[in-house]
């Protein structure tokens, strides 16, 4: 059975706020198909005119140039001018490492060796990065997220335990372990009295492992 956690015990792996807070901002950026399929073109390729984007997504110009707005006002994309033409390419901070992770996790899922290497890059079909962009615009979110990472580094947990991790209240801590269970983020089994949580493999494990990764090796230049 699990441990209680004491009340003065903090997690040695929990980001400090601020940059948690900046990943999760991120993230709601990023959870939109179309969004994530446009940084992951940068990714690939590297700094782009807004029509080799589109061609390359297949999306209109002119929606294409909206989602960059967006993004650039984000500062998940910059732009470079050159004459009359404008490029644009992906920011160095995160979430521009995400991709990263998300090619591991595809080459896990189809046993596909080469998307294991981090130096690998390749453009990731577009019903994969439509589910990523939609299963992260459903942990996109700060307690969530908080709840996740302390599963993640504690393990299975009871929710008095991961109140005291989290600095959660109870009742909300409850709500979100209800949702990110219907979502399928993580699992739960009754012992005795008390039922235990634990998160499950996926974008939302690999996402948080991605940014401790991150930050482990930027600090607070994430």
């Amino acid at each position: 059975m699990p441990q209680t956690v004491l009340p003065d015990v903090k997690i040695k792996c929990m980001l400090p706020d601020s940059i948690m807070t900046r990943a999760v901002r991120g993230l709601t950026y990023i959870a939109h198909p179309l969004r994530l399929r446009i940084l992951e073109f940068l990714d690939v390729h590297g700094m782009s005119s807004v029509s080799a984007i589109a061609h390359g997504v297949g999306v209109e110009q002119m929606i294409v140039s909206q989602s960059l707005r967006k993004m650039r006002d984000a500062e998940l994309v910059q732009t470079h001018r050159r004459g009359i033409f404008i490029y644009y390419e992906i920011c160095r901070e995160y979430p521009a490492s995400i991709f990263v992770c998300l090619r591991k996790l595809f080459g896990h899922m189809t046993d596909q060796l080469k998307f294991m290497r981090a130096t690998y890059k390749e453009i990731l079909p577009t019903d994969y990065t439509t589910m990523a962009a939609n299963r992260i615009k459903l942990f996109a979110h700060y307690d969530k997220m908080r709840i996740l990472e302390y599963l993640t580094y504690r393990g299975e947990s009871c929710v008095s335990e991961i109140v005291l991790g989290t600095n959660i209240p109870q009742i909300k801590v409850s709500q979100y372990l209800k949702k990110l269970s219907d979502d399928d983020f993580v699992k739960s089994r009754r012992d005795g009295r008390h039922v235990y949580y634990d998160i499950t493999a996926g974008i939302h494990k690999t996402t948080i492992g991605c940014i401790h990764k991150r930050f482990d090796k930027n600090g607070n230049n994430f």
